[in-house]
């Protein structure tokens, strides 16, 4: 890890850190309508993928879908089975390099339309963040 690495603070209102994985720090989006991880490299001025080396770029992949199965466990703990995981790496409000993994279902109530920007977030509250960042740490490879 890169000792100069700082999440962007504008993920701080919306997300909260859970754990760091070898590549990525990983966060918890604080919206109770959809399993959804953010994972930001934690190297400094990284802004695309291919600002990665290709050793990297594999291991974001590699994270990408080792968080997929982290929202697909999300999801079935809070009974709501994931259908459809939506992966992007946007940055068009925050420019640093990181990557959304949304759990999706056809009753979420954006479906299909993307959750990007749409809707107000539905903040699960103290106690139901912190058992959610608990799975996650306690998941296999969390």
């Amino acid at each position: 890890m890169t000792s100069a690495f700082k999440a962007d603070p504008a993920f701080d209102p919306g997300s909260i850190a859970v754990c760091d994985w070898p590549l990525c720090q990983v966060r918890l989006q604080d919206d109770a309508r959809f399993p959804w991880l953010i994972l930001i490299p934690r190297r400094s001025g990284l802004r695309e993928i291919e600002d990665l080396a290709g050793p990297e770029r594999a291991a974001l992949m590699e994270e990408i879908v080792r968080a997929g199965a982290v929202v697909r466990l999300l999801g079935e703990t809070a009974g709501r089975p994931v259908h459809k995981l939506n992966v992007a790496a946007l940055g068009n409000v925050t420019a640093q390099l990181h990557v959304h993994v949304v759990g999706r279902r056809p009753d979420d109530g954006l479906w299909p339309d993307p959750v990007w920007g749409r809707g107000a977030a539905v903040p699960y509250g103290a106690g139901a963040l912190q058992a959610a960042a608990s799975r996650i740490r306690l998941s296999p490879g969390g």
